[in-house]
């Protein structure tokens, strides 16, 4: 599936969403990282865990609710975890950053993904990837992703 990502003018941004002859387009407000979706592209491809673009790419519609899916929904909180790692600076100390997802997990009552520090540290090095190479989109063009 590719996913193409659109530096957008003003509050948003937008994925499209490439399968086959069809293609769906998301919204995605501008956080001052990479997209929300972008981050979900670093966690589920580094992971190779199943998540929201993953259950895209196998068919269900690009929006904001899904079903629940116990693995998923792990895969949602780390994106969380990692999201507000990022917004903070980026170095947070793994072991703490783990802390926080399983209490988060807890705390939504889903099960933890089964992941360690250097799983934290590989996830952070491609989200940097990504948001070196999205800094360098200008407005209105496309950083296009296959997963």
């Amino acid at each position: 599936m590719k996913i193409s990502f659109v530096k957008g003018k003003g509050k948003y941004d937008r994925m499209v969403v490439h399968r086959g002859d069809a293609s769906e387009s998301v919204d995605c407000p501008k956080q001052g990282i990479i997209p929300h979706e972008m981050v979900h592209f670093a966690v589920e491809g580094t992971l190779h865990r199943r998540g929201f673009l993953t259950r895209v790419r196998d068919g269900e519609a690009a929006g904001f609710q899904m079903s629940a899916d116990a693995e998923s929904d792990g895969v949602e909180r780390l994106v969380e975890i990692v999201q507000g790692d990022a917004w903070s600076g980026g170095n947070g100390d793994p072991a703490e950053l783990l802390d926080l997802y399983r209490l988060t997990c807890s705390a939504r009552q889903c099960p933890p993904l089964p992941i360690v520090a250097e799983d934290i540290l590989a996830i952070r090095a491609r989200v940097v990837e990504l948001d070196q190479e999205w800094k360098a989109v200008p407005i209105g063009d496309v950083l296009d992703l296959q997963l």
